[in-house]
């Protein structure tokens, strides 16, 4: 869901949909209260999907300085590579992008410098790998099969777990 940051207007809406749920529970409701704004409801599932919410959870500030002392430490090659995978992100037009070198040439660091940039701009980015292991060398990284909810045993009837319009489903959209 790249695009998804919390803003101030997003917050006070957080917080009027919150509070039309505690006056509803005790008998009152925000219109009773002409000076407060209406809640927009459009975009409430957002606040009470805590897939989201959990992805959104880092702090901008601390993420935006390691993404300043992990650029500083790119190759001219990483960053070539880095520049061109930012610039499809921030377009939104979607890619597909296949990182692959040897042990130690900088492919974990690079997804490191990648992560740290997109969520310090307040997006989600879902670091993935095919094994526990892998998983834990990148940030906030879960496996394939439980992000995804593939099935441990395959056979030509499986499919993925994710129902539509699951919260899990709209954290990929």
């Amino acid at each position: 869901m790249l695009g998804l940051t919390i803003e101030d207007d997003q917050i006070q809406n957080l917080c009027l949909l919150q509070l039309k749920d505690l006056l509803i529970s005790n008998g009152k409701s925000l219109k009773d209260f002409n000076s407060l704004p209406q809640p927009i409801h459009s975009d409430s599932f957002i606040y009470d999907n805590r897939f989201i919410i959990n992805e959104l959870n880092y702090d901008k500030l601390q993420m935006s300085e390691m993404h300043s002392s992990l650029c500083q430490s790119l190759t001219v090659e990483q960053l070539l590579v880095y520049e061109n995978i930012m610039t499809v992100v921030l377009s939104q037009v979607g890619s597909f992008f296949f990182l692959y070198g040897y042990g130690g040439t900088g492919k974990t660091f690079m997804w490191k410098t990648l992560s740290t940039t997109i969520r310090s701009k307040g997006l989600i980015v879902l670091n993935v790998a095919s094994s526990s292991i892998a998983s834990l060398l990148l940030p906030g990284g879960k496996t394939t099969h439980s992000t995804f909810c593939i099935p441990l045993l395959i056979n030509e009837h499986s499919t993925c777990n994710t129902p539509q319009g699951s919260f899990r489903a709209r954290l990929m959209i």
